[in-house]
């Protein structure tokens, strides 16, 4: 078992993948001689050729439609988009065809099509690099929509979608590459290698989509997040003192309901982080769900801890972050209504 980066465990979930299945192909902008923006196809070109990893034109919708092609004709394409803030030129090609193609044509085509995005803010890119869109993807049937928190379940994640006869989204926190980021911006930067999460078997596994993780255990609350949040809750929880409970998510679609139902009707009590926009956020679809759910085991109501409704901002991106204050005013509310 090695420690691995992030960018180290999805660049070995392509290589594993490539090696043993020659379906596979990798293509976006950039990802083949130069191994990406982030680096997460590192030498994929140099091992498989330029006939399996190869760069394409500054054109999401055209790597997107191709790639949809690829796989209703047999290959299983693992596309990047070098910025989720990019995808809209796809986002019909991802909608109309991708998500659509097993229904249209009865099941006789399939979309074996994973595109990874690089996702969410932390790294002062601004307005045009910092977006986390997933509730645009997740309004969709026919995705499958993923968010790890961790370089293990990066890996398992992306091999279970490279894996999957439906088309898979694949968001990656960008903060996280490196290491995780509890949203303490003035504290030096941690790294994976020295986290238990940033061991990584070397071979082939995968980590079930639609399965959702308990990241900490607790009885006070129950916490609903993914992938940055992870963390930002975990420093809330220890600041605070309050145990609570954090479930990673790790897929949005489908969503693990058991897992969500049985943490809160034990804790009584939930919060929902997320650092997209507020409204129409994702967040809302889970503080349905647990109304559902859990209704008479509520406690308290539901709190949401969201970005707010404005565009990414450059100069105050640390007002528009959840961080761990935000998080544990929202905790002590919870425990005490």
């Amino acid at each position: 078992m090695a420690r691995m980066t992030m960018i180290e465990a999805i660049q070995n979930a392509h290589d594993v993948a490539m090696e043993r299945d020659e379906r596979v192909v990798v293509f976006g902008e950039d990802v083949g001689y130069f191994g990406g923006v982030f680096r997460c196809t590192a030498g994929l070109q140099k091992k498989y050729g330029s006939h399996r990893c190869f760069d394409a034109p500054i054109n999401e919708s055209g790597i997107v439609g191709a790639a949809i092609g690829m796989a209703a004709y047999g290959l299983r394409p693992v596309v990047e988009i070098q910025f989720a803030d990019y995808m809209y030129p796809a986002y019909d090609q991802i909608v109309s065809e991708a998500a659509r193609i097993r229904h249209r044509s009865n099941g006789d085509f399939t979309c074996p099509l994973v595109i990874r995005m690089p996702t969410g803010g932390g790294i002062f890119g601004g307005q045009t690099h910092s977006q986390s869109p997933e509730a645009l993807l997740t309004h969709v049937s026919g995705l499958k929509v993923v968010i790890p928190s961790n370089p293990r379940d990066a890996k398992g994640l992306l091999t279970a979608a490279i894996e999957d006869p439906d088309p898979v989204i694949v968001l990656e926190p960008k903060r996280l590459y490196n290491g995780p980021f509890d949203g303490h911006c003035d504290r030096p930067i941690a790294a994976w290698k020295k986290h238990p999460l940033g061991e990584v078997d070397d071979g082939h596994f995968t980590t079930p989509l639609g399965k959702a993780a308990i990241y900490r255990p607790g009885s006070d609350l129950t916490v609903l997040t993914y992938g940055t949040m992870v963390y930002v809750a975990e420093a809330a929880a220890h600041e605070t003192g309050i145990d609570a409970e954090i479930i990673d998510l790790r897929t949005l679609l489908p969503l693990d309901m058991g897992a969500i139902e049985a943490s809160v009707a034990r804790t009584g009590r939930c919060v929902i982080i997320h650092e997209a926009t507020r409204t129409s956020g994702f967040g809302a679809e889970l503080s349905a769900v647990v109304q559902e759910l859990c209704f008479y085991a509520l406690e308290a109501p539901v709190t949401r801890v969201c970005g707010w409704d404005t565009p990414y901002p450059h100069a105050q991106e640390w007002a528009y972050f959840p961080g761990p204050d935000r998080v544990a005013a929202a905790f002590r509310t919870v425990m005490e209504a």
